[in-house]
């Protein structure tokens, strides 16, 4: 090898040796420093990055596990530094600290905090390696932070927002109870202890611990339970015993009760399977959560958001905190519904604790009125927690309390009957005028039906049997033959053509009407039954309300809706009905109320129409004694409502005329009012 290639290798080794031990820059070393600050490797900072100085004054659980603990306590995400890059032609002096402007930017449970602050690097040796470190102190965490304050978080509670009627009628509200408790120097029989807590529903053992806490004197009240206002009977057998009181405390209030339980529901304690479910949604184990009807679907909107704010605290007494940041609270949404509670109650009154639902709608503009199931419960007993006895007692009732009869779907009977004479007028296969002759209480199209007999309950109507005669004694016979002149085709095209198999187009989740199980007519003899609101038909009570809109309205049905901040009038379904059409039922449905079996519901100063209807309850096909009755009316002069009720049971008390008389009380008490 000649000596001009040794040059040249001993060059490159010196080049390449001079480029290994290049030192970095200050701006260098700080760019590494931020980059594991972002990636919150506090320890790797601390040993690698940080002067002697400032581990002088802080050890590293100080630097460290501080900032890790305070990043899970304020929740801090999106943690963001960056620093202001020097000038290109920057010369360092090693003997000078190097001065930069840093920016941090993070999001944090009482919201956004920034800040500016300038971070000095120094030149030093450490561990036999000199390199430029970093000056700290805590006011890089928060700003203006030292060494010996504390950080405190503070949390303003939202205020839940209130749900209206349309009149502004509290249906669900933040108002006030009863904390109820004992006062130990006054409640001087033991023996008492069991009373009190099976009214409170709490154990002997929590009452024991709430008297034995170290704050407890003799004549201090000391709380056990809440109790609504409402629940007057209990309050009087409390204060019968003696050191047993009440006061008043912040308390969700339902003012209309069991007349609306289903409809509003009601909000409780956050359990922990929902605290799991809602784990990013900022809930705590304290914290109450709407459970039921409108207070759960609602509950984002009522809800509201807790307001925060962070603050630093200093170790002298009486100090004064300094604000970090602070998020104000946020309401929840005041909610109106399109409900008339006064009507809901009167309806619901007027059921007397039947087994049930009702449906009230607007006919002009689609808004639902009322939504009643009855019989109901008071959802205070829920809210503030209901004992394991009272809730068997309660879904152990016959009468079903609990079961929310307006969401479900029922056989609607002969309620159905002028449904099928609009489908069949409008197809023009129904004459209205046109008599037939039906003799004998049963009929069968031929001896093809087999077994198989269309009964009707009145075979006294005179022959010929009209529309409006077949209105007014409810002739299953007339309809059959009515909806077999019609055709399976075009019968099932007309029921579809009033919502029949879809979904109704409503804010709650209500069971869809169908024509039958799988929206088929398989034979004749189910042709027939359906045409009277038998067979597999099943409505809902809210849709068969509805359906009676075209009568009214020349034709037309609304979509219902439930929210004042809805468009209202916005057409369902429309056509259904010519004026003439109109006319024609409008007559008949008043003579059902004037001659037929809805004469309970004739009223001397209120001009009522409307259609009775009774359904028969199959069992495994066969008959199982039950009928639910129905009435579906309105106020023939000015219709302000639609009113459609269903009583289950009713074979044993006048039928579907006990509707009637029930329907009837409601439009006594409403025009009354």
């Amino acid at each position: 090898m000649n000596k001009f290639k040794l040059l040249l290798m001993a060059a490159a080794v010196l080049l390449l040796l001079s480029g290994c031990s290049k030192k970095e820059t200050p701006d260098e070393r700080l760019q590494a420093y931020v980059g594991l600050w972002n990636d919150q490797k506090f320890s790797a900072m601390y040993k690698d990055y940080i002067s002697s100085e400032t581990k002088n004054v802080f050890a590293e659980d100080e630097f460290a596990e501080r900032q890790e603990k305070l990043i899970k306590d304020l929740a801090i995400s999106d943690l963001k530094v960056t620093a202001d890059k020097p000038k290109e032609d920057t010369e360092w002096d090693e003997d000078k600290p190097a001065v930069f402007t840093i920016h941090v930017a993070m999001e944090t449970t009482a919201g956004p905090v920034k800040f500016d602050k300038e971070l000095t690097m120094v030149y030093e040796e450490q561990q036999e390696e000199k390199h430029w470190f970093a000056d700290w102190d805590p006011s890089f965490i928060l700003p203006g932070m030292t060494a010996t304050d504390t950080v405190q978080v503070q949390t303003t509670k939202a205020v839940r927002g209130k749900i209206f009627d349309r009149h502004g009628h509290p249906i669900a509200m933040n108002g006030t109870g009863f904390e109820a408790g004992i006062v130990p120097g006054k409640f001087t029989d033991a023996a008492r202890k069991a009373d009190v807590a099976k009214l409170l529903n709490v154990s002997t053992e929590y009452i024991d611990k709430q008297l034995n806490q170290a704050w407890v004197q003799p004549d201090y009240f000391v709380p056990i339970a809440n109790v609504a206002k409402t629940n007057e009977t209990l309050l009087t057998k409390l204060i019968e015993i003696p050191g047993l009181t009440y006061q008043e405390t912040s308390m969700r209030e339902y003012p209309y009760g069991a007349a609306l339980a289903h409809l509003a529901g009601y909000i409780g304690p956050i359990t922990a399977e929902l605290l799991e479910k809602h784990k990013d949604a900022g809930y705590t184990e304290s914290d109450l959560i709407g459970r039921q009807g409108l207070e759960k679907m609602l509950e984002e909107r009522l809800r509201g958001e807790n307001g925060a704010g962070i603050y630093l605290k200093g170790p002298e007494a009486g100090a004064t905190l300094q604000k970090v940041v602070v998020r104000d609270a946020v309401d929840g949404e005041n909610i109106t519904l399109t409900i008339d509670a006064e009507l809901q109650k009167q309806a619901f009154d007027a059921m007397r604790g039947e087994p049930g639902a009702a449906a009230a709608v607007d006919p002009m503009t689609g808004e639902t009125l009322a939504l009643v199931s009855s019989p109901s419960f008071d959802p205070a007993e829920f809210m503030l927690g209901i004992s394991g006895d009272r809730y068997k007692q309660l879904s152990e009732d016959p009468k079903q309390p609990l079961f929310n009869r307006f969401a479900a779907s029922y056989a609607p009977g002969s309620s159905i009957k002028p449904i099928t004479a609009a489908i069949g007028l409008e197809a023009g296969t129904l004459d209205p005028a046109k008599g037939l002759p039906i003799n004998g209480k049963t009929w069968q199209k031929d001896s093809s039906w087999g077994a198989y007999r269309v009964t009707r309950v009145h075979p006294e109507a005179p022959n010929p049997i009209d529309l409006n005669k077949a209105l007014i004694y409810s002739d299953n016979i007339y309809f059959a033959q009515q909806a077999l002149a019609l055709g399976k085709e075009k019968f099932i095209t007309g029921l579809e053509s009033f919502g029949f198999g879809e979904e109704i187009p409503f804010a709650l989740n209500l069971s869809p009407s169908q024509i039958s199980n799988d929206g088929k007519l398989a034979s004749a003899g189910q042709l027939a039954d359906t045409s009277f609101g038998q067979g597999q038909m099943l409505t809902n009570i809210l849709h068969l309300a509805a359906m009676y809109e075209p009568i009214v309205t020349n034709g037309i049905m609304y979509k219902p809706t439930l929210f004042e901040e809805e468009k209202t009038q916005q057409v369902w379904k429309q056509d259904l009905l010519s004026k003439e059409h109109v006319d024609i039922l409008k007559t008949d449905l008043r003579n059902v109320v004037l001659d037929g079996f809805a004469q309970k519901a004739n009223l001397p100063d209120i001009p009522i129409a409307g259609k009775t209807g009774t359904a028969e309850l199959k069992k495994s096909g066969e008959e199982s004694g039950q009928e639910n009755g129905y009435f579906v009316s309105y106020r023939t002069d000015h219709p302000d409502f639609l009113l459609a009720m269903m009583i289950e049971h009713v074979e044993d008390n006048n039928g579907s005329g006990y509707v009637a008389e029930l329907s009837s009380a409601v439009y006594n008490a409403y025009y009354k009012k």
